[in-house]
């Protein structure tokens, strides 16, 4: 088992769906990653909230195991978005985004964090992804997110940390933002021109399309009947993945493909209430149990 280090951000999400609504709920992407990835890893957190956000928030990451040293607590409000859904779950629609803390946060971290063999770029400021990024030492694997806003904002250094990475993980609109190509296939191949080896595309309920080494692996999402708010959906799905390939220390064919399967079923299993709300409830047994019916699911026969 290695070390996993994320860089992202901590939040107060104010989200509503045709199901319900929460206000100043946890929300962030490191925090979904760290708690879906701490089930399968040791994780090193690096992020920064203000004074305002819950020490509640924090103590739960630790009940994880998670380390908490890259945690930095600044004067001013913590990082909030507020976002609704309608009926098609698969698109948020961004109400309002409060930088507060975030907008002047420079990574500040413990040495030990320096020598992290597996480490994974959420969703923040590219600037902020390769200022961390050079001050690890010799990781084994990186892995990147993104958005729009920063596709077209900061292509430029988005590029830059793309040419570091070993592998990006973004949604299908995302990918063809970044490309500016209708296919996804060809996207996904212009993508690996950029330099990563393994190219991931979170499809949302239409399932997870991976290609590693020139190699295509497509997976469905699982059938739920129920899907209260999808917000962290891919940053869960994020957490997944990389603590599995943390877990194994290892980053072969196999290994990603398990990767991407327990990536879509620790995302299930987030959608299905509100924040983190249902991962809190989690059990490694119900992980395993979700992992075996989607692999039957997908299972051809003789």
């Amino acid at each position: 088992m290695a070390e996993l280090l994320v860089v992202g951000t901590l939040a107060l999400d104010n989200v509503k769906t045709p199901f319900g609504a929460v206000h100043d709920a946890l929300g962030g992407s490191a925090t979904y990653f760290a708690y879906a990835a701490s089930f399968f890893t040791r994780v090193r957190l690096v992020a920064v909230v203000g004074r305002d956000f819950p020490q509640a928030h924090l103590d739960l990451l630790a009940g994880r195991g998670v380390d908490l040293g890259g945690v930095q607590l600044a004067e001013g409000p913590t990082f909030r978005w507020t976002g609704e859904y309608g009926y098609d779950l698969n698109e948020a629609r961004t109400l309002d985004t409060q930088l507060g803390v975030l907008a002047d946060f420079h990574p500040v971290f413990p040495d030990h964090f320096r020598r992290s063999p597996f480490v994974f770029l959420a969703n923040v400021d590219p600037e902020i992804q390769l200022d961390l990024l050079r001050r690890i030492e010799r990781p084994r694997l990186v892995a990147l997110d993104t958005m729009n806003y920063w596709i077209t904002g900061k292509r430029e250094a988005l590029r830059r940390v793309l040419a570091e990475a070993d592998a990006l993980l973004v949604n299908d609109a995302e990918a063809r933002m970044l490309t500016e190509e209708p296919s996804l296939v060809k996207a996904v191949r212009t993508i690996l021109g950029y330099g990563p080896r393994v190219v991931v595309v979170k499809r949302g309920e239409y399932g997870v399309l991976m290609a590693a080494d020139g190699r295509f692996f497509f997976t469905p999402a699982f059938p739920l009947e129920s899907v209260f708010d999808p917000t962290g959906a891919g940053d869960t799905f994020a957490g997944g993945f990389m603590g599995v390939l943390a877990h194994a220390d290892r980053v072969d064919d196999e290994t990603l493909r398990r990767a991407v399967v327990y990536g879509s079923v620790m995302a299930s299993f987030a959608v299905e209430d509100f924040s983190l709300n249902r991962l809190t409830r989690l059990t490694e047994a119900e992980i395993e149990e979700r992992f075996g019916a989607f692999r039957e699911m997908m299972r051809l026969g003789h």
